[in-house]
């Protein structure tokens, strides 16, 4: 039975369903009476929904609270352990691997080194692999009962009929690496857990909107620091994100060698891996055989000496002049998308930006045009270095609130037969 609209009785329950659950998500514990106004439907949908959403184990009471001369209203609220998720985040430095309950609180992780330079597909596909069996193991969690397992990576990802999400990771040295396919082959999840496979920025991007510095802006741009440089442009037309390959944009005609091989991109200049090259050439001295963060932890401490000693002048001005860099290049983003708000996170923006975040502004309003420069506030993301990876877990948390609270079915092998159609669209009584 379809309305005049195009969707059927199924579809508008499907949404009905999906309306709820995000109420009580983002905005519960709620009672009966406060969800219809706040989804708009009716006391008699609100009362069937939640009855399903209950039975099917996913709301459960959380109290209550008094009425006006009535009976005391029940409290409802999404029930954490109905589902679980599982984030990864494939950096540059490391591959990271977390649990999460329906509610993203976290219940495990594990983290696996990579060598710098060395992105071996196979090395990478056996680290979330394992990554996942030891998390699953170590909160006790059966793979059958996960939504889902989102992979945040660097480069563009494709999505392909035949193979699923295929990654083109440049600067990694990945060609059309059919990263699904592999997952899915080599892993040891059931047929029934799907893979959902995504630009590393924009899950970031997806998490800030959700939970952090992006809540309630009708569009922002989210960035990413890290050993490379990427970006989220979130806006209405766009409110799941899309991933912008900003790293890349050429600040500097016949400049420094990008990872990509291009001349002059931002990523040369302000990515994490570029800031080092350039402290090394101007003859500073990062320490040996340390990961990245901790090199830059070092180069800040350089630039910046407790007790009032003496800077190091090549750390110094490599570091102001990435901060005009990064001005210059989101004085871009404010001219060609007008954003509400953009938000600075990744490990490598976190750090600096503590710093910088004042010269990143100056630099940003001096390059960019008055009109939108006087609009945008440019911030700090909220959630941590983690976020790539509670933004990879969203992935298959948004699947499940847009199927209205329902597991992934695995493809059939026909139709559905006509009795159980006509039965799925009957109108409730």
């Amino acid at each position: 039975m379809a309305a005049r609209n195009g969707r059927t009785v199924r579809d508008l329950r499907r949404g009905n369903r999906t309306a709820v659950l995000q109420r009580l998500y983002f905005e519960g514990p709620m009672s009966r009476f406060e969800l219809g106004p706040a989804t708009g439907l009716s006391s008699g949908s609100i009362s069937n929904v939640v009855a399903e959403l209950v039975a099917d184990g996913l709301v459960e009471e959380a109290g209550s609270v008094d009425s006006d001369g009535g009976r005391p209203r029940i409290l409802l609220r999404v029930a954490p352990g109905s589902g679980h998720m599982i984030g990864v985040d494939v950096g540059e430095t490391r591959v990271r691997v977390e649990l999460f309950d329906l509610t993203l609180t976290e219940l495990a992780r594990t983290e696996r080194p990579l060598e710098r330079g060395c992105y071996d597909v196979e090395v990478v596909v056996g680290h979330i692999r394992d990554g996942v069996d030891e998390v699953l193991t170590a909160a006790d969690i059966a793979p059958e009962r996960l939504l889902g397992v989102g992979v945040g990576v660097p480069g563009i990802v494709e999505r392909t009929p035949g193979q699923g999400a295929v990654v083109h990771g440049q600067t990694i040295g990945w060609n059309a690496v059919p990263l699904e396919s592999l997952l899915r082959s080599t892993g040891r999840l059931p047929d029934t857990v799907p893979y959902f496979t995504d630009n590393g920025a924009k899950t970031l991007g997806q998490a800030e909107m959700w939970f952090g510095a992006g809540r309630g802006a009708r569009s922002a741009v989210v960035v990413l620091f890290g050993s490379g440089v990427g970006a989220c442009l979130v806006t209405e037309e766009v409110d799941s994100g899309r991933a912008l390959e900003w790293g890349h944009l050429t600040v500097r005609v016949r400049g420094r060698r990008c990872r990509c091989g291009a001349l002059g991109c931002l990523e040369a200049y302000a990515g994490a891996e570029a800031l080092l090259d350039r402290w090394r050439e101007e003859g500073g001295r990062p320490p040996e055989h340390t990961d990245e963060e901790t090199a830059l932890t070092a180069m800040l401490a350089a630039a910046y000496p407790p007790g009032g000693a003496d800077p190091d002048p090549a750390a110094l001005a490599v570091l102001e002049e990435t901060a005009e860099y990064l001005g210059a290049g989101l004085s871009d983003l404010i001219n060609l998308f007008q954003p509400e708000r953009i938000l600075i996170g990744g490990w490598a923006g976190l750090q600096l930006g503590s710093r910088f975040l004042p010269a990143v502004r100056r630099h940003a309003t001096s390059y960019a045009l008055r009109h939108p420069a006087e609009r945008v506030s440019i911030d700090l993301g909220r959630l941590g270095p983690d976020a790539v990876t509670a933004g990879a877990a969203i992935l298959p948390l948004a699947d499940f609130f847009a199927r209205g609270g329902r597991r992934a079915e695995p493809a059939s092998e026909g139709p559905s037969p006509a009795w159980r159609t006509a039965l799925e669209e009957r109108p409730p009584r």
